[in-house]
């Protein structure tokens, strides 16, 4: 005979509850906690150096630009994500400090143990929010960045960018910038 395991439901408020006084990073999917995975130097470096160019580009703008430590609630499919970086618009957001539920752009750095689900089950999620405009893909072993775009009839379009461009865009915030600048100090032979 084999015994059945019974998973626990976590509400949303209980899940925000532990992730107050966690030492750990845990996303949340339909009432269970996922323990985020660590990051490496390559991973860290290129949101750092996003983040940077974001955060200068966006100063007055009224647009705000989050890193790592900022989730995003999806109510409508009952999760919360840490994306590598968030950007809202949305003056509801200010109102919220722990989560963010109206992102224009969301960024995510690609690594070995989340590249499916970020471009899988999570890009389905992210699709929920009607304020997201574009979902950008960082590849972390070589120069690409992946950028969906939503059209007007809700379908999502894909540009790709290379060292080759050189320039990448983000028309949710009226951003160019050079690949160059996103993988400065990056070494792919880590």
């Amino acid at each position: 005979m084999i015994a059945s395991q019974q998973k626990t439901y976590l509400t949303p408020e209980a899940y925000l509850q532990i992730e107050e006084n966690s030492d750990l990073k845990n996303e949340y999917i339909n009432g269970e906690i996922c323990v985020m995975a660590g990051v490496t130097n390559t991973h860290v470096t290129i949101a750092g150096n996003i983040f940077a160019l974001l955060l200068s580009h966006l100063r007055g703008s009224g647009c705000r630009v989050y890193i790592s430590d900022m989730k995003v609630r999806i109510e409508s499919k009952n999760c919360f994500y840490y994306p590598d970086i968030i950007v809202t618009c949305e003056e509801k957001d200010r109102e919220n400090s722990t989560y963010k539920k109206y992102p224009c752009l969301i960024i995510e750095v690609l690594s070995n143990s989340t590249e499916a689900f970020d471009r899988g089950d999570k890009f389905i999620d992210y699709q929920s929010l009607e304020t997201l405009q574009e979902y950008v893909l960082i590849n972390s072993k070589k120069a690409r960045i992946e950028c969906f775009r939503r059209t007007e009839g809700q379908s999502w379009n894909l540009q790709f960018y290379t060292d080759q461009n050189k320039k990448f865009e983000l028309t949710s915030i009226n951003f160019v910038g050079t690949i160059d600048d996103v993988y400065e100090e990056v070494n792919f032979l880590e």
